[in-house]
């Protein structure tokens, strides 16, 4: 192992110093060929590079190496990733820096997650390396936090998501912002295999590390007609069954301890596929495997909710198998990874973002379909060769396997004969990765908090900015400067940027949006009904229908024939509450979705009823908090102040999911929906009747219980205490 060549100032023996510990710490007696060559670029010596390999083969621990260096300089580090779960997972493969003795201090770094509240994060600052989403960095710019100018290394994880149409152009505009305003900081770039590899290095001035090695080797392969044709020369048929060609490619894999993964196009088809798969496994699960899945399958009960999805999932768990999709609660998507990770599940059927977020390998990975469903097209469209590819990179299991697969099913189905298939995925090569700030979103948003960042900016200065993005290298000048200007003449014309004299600055109003970071458009229709809301009156569900109907709102599910009526009676019932004429035709199932979610309504009957399932409900009431926030922040900006109570309220109805009455109790800690409604179908109505309740009465309320009770009774006396004292 070489710690990159020594400059004649003790450097190389100074970095063996400290990434020996981390190494010994993390289990490394040596360390793979791509982790070398990155030492070589010379990752210790503080220079850029771009590191290019596939799917575990050790990028993070390239990563890890930089930030024990910049660490033990007294500099702080940020990690970046595109994925709030990717973000918990690299935060517990730092966590192990907190165990080293870094620099001359000989102290243990302090390692620090965050990826929630788009605020400033002022306790960030005690950190010495941080775990960020890529929106969470975004912010802190936006907010000006002093500590970035003590950051002297960055870490941007999963850089080909340059190319994703909703996360790359946040990523590219934070990378232009690193270089332009850090530019003695380290960037240490990390991608997947990409085609245009060195056009993405010379943007962001790195030195660039490819390697195709990979602990595993990665045999691919498509199946046809029962028969399946490897890209190393073998072929072998697979015994057909009543299940299909994905479940029987699937369980083929499972001799010997193998586990599989089956990427389905839709939410629908994985769910069917692990219920398809569950007998065929479930009959060679031994003893011990039995009781472990079991034990996971009461799990899911045991932390689920009451949603249809969530049985069946907790029933084909008990046989060995598993779905993940986003339509789960986040709980139970917790316990199928963790499952599957151990090894408890020997099939998981998931829809193509499992690939992009957490790690989880299997020996076969099983391509049940190469299309997939676009919201934007409106119907299934071919996965690109680098989205194969990043499924492909679950394949081989590096503890238990010497080698992974990946298998494409071909049939009239699935979307093509097997020798086009074979010949374009298997043989192809990932498309080169093309900007996506072209989009007219992107530029207002990024526009705007170019502004609001820099006053006083120049339209050279905010021209220099744009050139000096990857959507500039990649487009013609023209295109370019057309972009920009119109999305300056919608900023200005909204009022959220004025010219004074030859320089742009932000109005209140646009410095408000960019800090709250939502999308100008949502700022000015929020806006605009605000101006319009009568005073004197409700407007509760009014503001729902606002919040659902704005491009920030997601996710956005468009309401299906029978809801028509349901929801047409619910406009009729609260009409008097709405802004601006609405017909049921202009509401999205979302809407219907919040408002039924504001009265109580349970997740089973919103899964069965409406087709909400737990994961887009929990998605929805996070987005639903945060731009009810962000309209009570725009409500204050513009002078109404007769709506503030009311928004509040909302913000906190639409986060626990309850009736007005039952705000005050929600404020205990330890009390959600669920909680708050016992106790006031108990009769304690406020917090003062719990407060003179005694105990036990307290406890012999049904979901409440002695622990609980103690713990209310013990927090109040803390309130009465401090009110006291004060």
């Amino acid at each position: 192992m070489s710690l990159a060549k020594d400059d004649g100032d003790g450097n190389n023996s100074n970095n063996a110093a400290i990434v020996a510990p981390l190494l010994a710490r993390l289990g490394y007696s040596s360390l793979y060929p791509p982790q070398e060559k990155a030492l070589a670029a010379g990752i210790l010596d503080g220079n850029n590079v771009l590191v290019t390999t596939p799917t575990a083969s050790g990028k993070t621990l390239v990563a890890m190496m930089a930030i024990a260096r910049t660490v033990a300089m007294g500099k702080k580090a940020v990690y970046l990733t595109p994925l709030r779960a990717l973000a918990s997972e690299k935060y517990s493969d730092l966590k192990a820096l907190e165990g080293i003795e870094l620099g001359n201090s000989g102290s243990k770094p302090r390692v620090m997650l965050s990826t929630g509240d788009y605020d400033s994060g002022k306790e960030l600052a005690l950190a010495d390396a941080l775990v960020l989403t890529n929106e969470k960095m975004d912010a802190l710019f936006r907010h000006g936090a002093s500590w970035l100018g003590e950051v002297g290394l960055f870490v941007a994880d999963e850089v080909h998501l340059l190319g994703d149409r909703d996360r790359g152009p946040t990523l590219e505009m934070m990378l232009t912002r690193i270089r332009k305003l850090y530019p003695e900081a380290q960037i240490v770039a990390l991608s997947a295999t990409v085609s245009n590899a060195d056009e993405i290095a010379d943007w962001l001035g790195c030195q660039l590390v490819e390697s195709r090695w990979r602990p595993t080797k990665l045999v691919e392969g498509v199946y046809e007609y029962g028969s399946v044709r490897m890209n190393d020369g073998r072929t072998f048929r697979v015994q057909a069954g009543p299940a299909g060609a994905a479940v029987d490619i699937a369980i083929d894999a499972l001799d010997g301890g193998g586990q599989a993964l089956i990427f389905a196009e839709t939410r629908k088809r994985a769910a069917s596929l692990a219920a398809k798969a569950a007998e065929g496994v479930y009959k060679r699960l031994d003893p011990q495997a039995k009781e472990l899945a079991a034990r996971a399958s009461a799990e899911i009960l045991e932390r689920g909710d009451d949603a249809e999805l969530t049985r069946t999932l907790a029933q084909l768990a008990a046989k060995g198998v598993a779905f993940h999709h986003a339509g789960l609660a986040p709980a139970s998507r917790q316990i199928v990874e963790e499952s599957f990770k151990k090894g408890v599940f020997k099939v998981l059927a998931a829809t193509p973002t499992l690939a992009a977020g957490v790690n989880l390998p299997a020996r076969r990975v099983v391509v049940a379909s190469i299309l997939r469903y676009d919201g934007e097209y409106g119907g299934n469209v071919p996965i690109s060769v680098m989205e194969y590819k990043q499924l492909c990179g679950r394949a081989g299991r590096p503890q238990y396997d010497k080698s992974g697969e990946a298998i494409i099913v071909a049939d009239s189905t699935t979307g093509g004969r097997g020798e086009e298939i074979y010949d374009h995925y298997v043989l192809g090569t990932p498309e080169p990765l093309r900007s996506q700030l072209a989009a007219d979103r992107a530029i207002r948003f990024h526009l705007l908090s170019t502004i609001a960042s820099v006053p006083g900016m120049k339209k050279q200065d905010i021209a220099d900015v744009f050139s000096a993005t990857l959507f500039a290298r990649q487009f013609r000048p023209a295109t370019v400067e057309f972009k920009v200007e119109s999305a300056l003449e919608y900023l200005e014309l909204q009022e959220l940027v004025r010219l004074k004299g030859e320089r742009y600055i932000a109005t209140e109003f646009g410095k408000k949006t960019s800090l709250l970071y939502i999308d100008p458009q949502t700022a000015v229709e929020f806006r605009e009904a605000l101006k319009k809301a009568e005073r004197g009156r409700r407007h509760t569900l009014g503001f729902v229908h606002l919040i659902s109907e704005t491009p920030d709102f997601f996710p956005k599910l468009s309401l299906r024939k029978k809801d028509a009526d349901e929801v047409g009676l619910l406009l009729q019932e609260h009409g008097d509450e709405l802004l601006y004429e609405v017909s049921e035709y202009e509401c999205s199932r979302s809407f219907w979705a919040l408002a039924e979610w504001m009265e109580e309504t349970g997740e089973r009957v919103m899964a069965d009823r409406m087709g909400v399932e737990p994961g887009d409900m929990h998605r929805m009431v996070e987005t639903g908090a945060w731009l009810s926030h962000a309209l009570y922040e725009v409500a204050k900006l513009v002078g109404r102040d007769d709506l503030l109570a009311e928004l509040q309220a909302l913000r906190t109805r639409i986060r626990y999911g309850i009736k007005e009455e039952l705000i005050p109790l929600v404020a205990l800690e330890g009390v959600g929906r669920v909680r708050a409604r016992a106790l006031y179908s108990a009769g304690f109505t406020d917090v003062a009747k719990i407060m003179r309740a005694p105990q036990p009465r307290l406890a012999a309320v049904p979901k409440i219980g002695p622990a609980v009770a103690e713990k209310l009774k013990s927090q109040l006396a803390g309130r009465k205490a401090k009110g006291g004292a004060e």
